[in-house]
């Protein structure tokens, strides 16, 4: 953890070390509703993992929690587009015939 500290912070393994470093909360370049599925998931799996190390303080825990939520409604969300499209390929323009579902196509 010290090493990946001074990596990624640009501050002495010393200062890690001494906890003179506090992790700063994620920050994206772009707004959620910019993201890919992929890239939302990737920024999504790294809050999850800062969180779960708990060296976070409680206010840019909150903070990093309440992105984590707006990342995963919009994972969410692409996924449902993506199934409803599958859905169209899948079941044609003309939609299931009655008595037909989604599972037996």
């Amino acid at each position: 953890m010290r090493l990946w500290c001074a990596a990624v912070s640009g501050v002495s393994e010393i200062d890690c070390i001494a906890g003179a470093f506090a992790i700063p909360p994620a920050k994206s370049d772009k707004a959620i509703e910019e993201l890919s599925f992929e890239g939302a998931l990737k920024e999504l799996e790294a809050i999850v993992s800062r969180l779960e190390q708990g060296e976070v303080d409680l206010e840019d825990s909150i903070a990093l929690y309440e992105r984590g939520q707006a990342l995963k409604a919009h994972c969410e969300k692409k996924l449902k587009s993506a199934e409803g499209r599958l859905e169209k390929i899948v079941l044609g323009a003309g939609g299931p015939q009655i008595g037909e579902s989604m599972e037996t196509a």
